[in-house]
C-alpha cells in the first residue's frame, strides 16, 4: 500500500513516516538471485549511515530481507526522490546494538514493543555507503 501511495503521488509524499525517513532497500534474493525491494523506516541515522530495524513486527522469524543481506551484503538504497545508490549492509555487532537500541526505542517505543513479542534479538542493520560500487 505504501509503495502505491508513492507511485500515485509521484514520490512527492510518503518518504517520511512517524518522523522517520523511508528507505527503499533493494537486496539480492539468496535463492533466486533476483532483486527484491522493500520499504523500511530508519529511526537512527549516523552521518551517511542509515540504521534499519529487522523487527517484522515482533515476529519470531526474521524478515526475508535480513536473510538476503546475510547472504549478500551488497545492496542498493534509495531515499526520497533520489536515485538508488550502492550500499553495504551489515548487522550491528553486540556493542553497536547495545549503543543503538536505546536510541531507537527512546524515540520510537513501538520497536521496544516488538522486541517484547519475540524471543529473538531484533537485529539492527547499518546501511553504509559503498563508493567502490557503481
Amino acid at each position: 500500500m505504501h509503495r502505491a501511495f508513492l507511485v500515485v503521488t509521484g514520490g512527492r509524499i510518503g518518504w517520511q513516516v512517524a518522523g522517520m525517513p523511508v528507505v527503499e532497500l533493494t537486496t539480492t534474493g539468496r535463492r533466486t538471485g533476483r532483486p527484491h525491494r522493500v520499504l523500511l523506516t530508519s529511526p537512527v541515522q549516523d552521518g551517511p549511515t542509515l540504521v534499519v530495524v529487522a523487527s517484522r513486527g515482533g515476529d519470531d522469524r526474521p524478515p526475508e530481507w535480513l536473510l538476503n543481506i546475510r547472504s549478500n551484503p551488497a545492496v542498493r538504497v534509495r531515499t526520497g526522490r533520489g536515485r538508488a545508490r550502492p550500499t553495504r549492509a551489515r548487522v550491528a555487532g553486540t556493542d553497536e546494538h547495545a549503543a543503538l537500541w536505546p536510541r531507537v526505542t527512546r524515540e520510537y517505543p513501538t520497536y521496544g514493543t516488538y522486541q517484547a513479542r519475540t524471543s529473538r534479538q531484533i537485529a539492527l542493520v547499518l546501511l553504509e555507503p559503498d563508493p567502490g560500487r557503481p
